[in-house]
């Protein structure tokens, strides 16, 4: 719709495969092309999408008959691509933020519970000498472990009292929904595995496939950990956050069966520490 807003009727814009799409400009000039780029970008970047997007633009202007099409259409990928390395670094920011805003807006989660499970989760890590890699894609899942509620009906996420069994399969269905966002997503495609499992136990008694143990990923195990510590230790409407003492004992309850037993141990022993 954009582009079509933004061309003129006498172009033609066709997809040429994928996310790809090409635009033909009869007898257009270099300098008013530059115009019709600069007005898409300023289209997409004022759209009113939660989920904010770019577009990375290259154009080649054939100038006489001598000269190959293919040459020019080769030029103008060329010339998009190198606008697609330069822009990749802040559309990945811009995509986690605007997912992480979606979830926010809809108060699925504050944003100090985002910010503690992003704190909490690399403290963990780290001190399980993740490398830096995976301490990338652990704060990226505390981030957005959870973006699959965005398609669970309020009715259901904000339900004062218990979920009937219908309500609760409607709950369970998050982590898949969030598994195929992240999939479709290529900056976010390193954690969807990781979104997939994060409700899944040691013992093989979680969802969605009933995983166990090292079948899970390190990074789903631990924001496992850290997501269940910040419900207890956090406020809720039907009861008061749990002590450290609590808490600790409830985290040893659940080890091995629950929880990855040695992150546990991990875990309380920052907690031990006030390194939490």
């Amino acid at each position: 719709k954009i582009l079509k807003k933004c061309f003129r009727s006498e172009d033609i814009i066709a997809r040429l495969g994928g996310d790809t799409f090409g635009a033909i400009l009869p007898t257009t000039s270099i300098k008013a092309t530059t115009k019709i780029v600069k007005r898409v970008k300023e289209a997409c970047r004022k759209n009113r999408s939660k989920i904010k997007y770019t577009i990375s633009m290259g154009f080649s202007t054939k100038n006489n008959e001598s000269q190959d099409i293919n040459a020019v259409l080769k030029e103008a990928d060329s010339n998009m691509n190198k606008h697609k390395l330069l822009e990749r670094r802040s559309f990945h920011g811009s995509i986690v933020t605007s997912l992480e805003r979606a979830l926010l807006e809809r108060d699925y989660e504050t944003e100090e519970h985002v910010t503690r499970m992003k704190t909490y989760s690399l403290k963990l890590g780290k001190e399980l000498k993740l490398s830096e890699h995976q301490l990338d894609e652990l704060k990226l899942l505390a981030t957005l472990h959870d973006i699959g509620k965005i398609s669970i009906p309020d009715n259901i996420i904000f339900k004062p009292g218990k979920l009937n069994e219908l309500e609760w399969k409607i709950v369970k269905k998050h982590p898949e929904i969030g598994h195929r966002i992240a999939k479709t997503t290529p900056e976010l495609s390193t954690i969807a595995d990781g979104i997939l499992t994060h409700h899944e136990w040691w013992d093989g008694k979680g969802y969605p496939k009933g995983l166990k143990e090292g079948e899970v990923s390190v990074i789903s195990r631990i924001v496992s950990i850290v997501d269940a510590y910040d419900a207890m230790t956090s406020d809720r409407p039907y009861r008061k956050a749990l002590s450290k003492k609590e808490t600790i004992k409830e985290l040893k309850r659940c080890s091995g069966t629950q929880f990855d037993p040695s992150l546990v141990d991990a875990f309380i022993s920052l907690i031990e520490k006030n390194k939490i």
